[in-house]
């Protein structure tokens, strides 16, 4: 993925200069304001990556969208137009959410099941998922029907697969060896 490097680096930037300033959790806020408006509006991705629309232009986008952001917010957009680098923002909020997630001792786990979580499910999910890694938790759900039923659990680099589609693909390979 190109710019993943340099995100990481701006994103441990803004996490220093933010836990210094005593900012870390608005600006964590607006860093998942940030993702979640890029991933969610496909012209303004297009923008930033655009290399016909102007660095200014960009910029007054940027400004107008996200007005309401603390000031290192805004000082890193104003550093990535400087750098040429405002295509990596969502990349580079995405990375904060993370780096700040791991210096408060939050896991993240993401549940792939085949229709949504209701809140019940995402309580006990959160509930159990707690039991294992002994950490608090942030549970954030991926609706994949390929699965047809059942559930995948990923903390970290573990993974708990309880899917249909995974139970049916052991069947057919146990019949296909014997």
């Amino acid at each position: 993925m190109a710019g993943a490097r340099a995100a990481i680096r701006y994103a441990k930037a803004v996490l220093s200069l933010t836990l210094d300033l005593n900012t870390a959790e608005a600006v964590n806020k607006d860093m998942k304001l940030i993702t979640n408006t890029i991933a969610d509006n496909k012209n303004l991705r297009e923008a930033l990556q655009s290399p016909v629309i102007s660095s200014s232009i960009k910029k007054n986008i940027l400004l107008e969208v996200f007005k309401n952001t603390n000031t290192s917010t805004l000082n890193l957009i104003d550093t990535l137009i400087a750098n040429n680098r405002i295509d990596i923002l969502g990349l580079v909020a995405a990375k904060y959410n993370q780096l700040y997630d791991k210096s408060k001792g939050i896991e993240l786990a993401t549940v792939t099941t085949a229709i949504a979580l209701t809140d019940d499910l995402k309580k006990q999910v959160l509930e159990k998922a707690k039991q294992l890694t002994g950490k608090d938790v942030e549970v954030e759900n991926i609706v994949d029907e390929s699965i047809i039923g059942g559930f995948i659990l990923r903390i970290g680099d573990i993974q708990y697969n309880a899917s249909v589609a995974n139970q049916l693909n052991k069947l057919k390979r146990e019949f296909t060896l014997n």
